[in-house]
């Protein structure tokens, strides 16, 4: 499977995903800890890939997304944005909502 292919398959298997650098526990830049704490305030379980860990995926995927920039917070398969509009909408109660929802539209596991 090819890094683009890979990428793609991430994205739709999980309903939020954060590309960030470092883990939810230990991020390895302000940028990617100010989203996990947005994130988490949240409430709900997300899934991460640590760009760092993973160089194919942090050469490509800015690419692929069209968004120079990490950490880049996909949900229910969309590019939301990076760190800034991650907290405004946090701030603004906009975050919580989209993902309370593509949540509840999850298949039950």
């Amino acid at each position: 499977m090819d890094i683009i292919d890979t990428i793609k398959e991430q994205i739709e298997s999980n309903a939020i995903l954060l590309y960030m650098k470092g883990s939810p526990n230990q991020p390895q830049c302000g940028f990617s800890a100010r989203t996990v704490q947005a994130l988490m305030q949240c409430g709900e379980r997300f899934a991460y890939v640590d760009i760092l860990s993973n160089p194919d995926v942090r050469a490509n995927l800015p690419k692929y997304a069209n968004w120079p920039t990490f950490p880049q917070l996909w949900i229910g398969g969309e590019l939301i944005g990076g760190c800034d509009i991650v907290t405004e909408m946090a701030e603004s109660g906009e975050l919580q909502t989209l993902i309370k929802e593509t949540v509840a539209a999850q298949p039950a596991e």
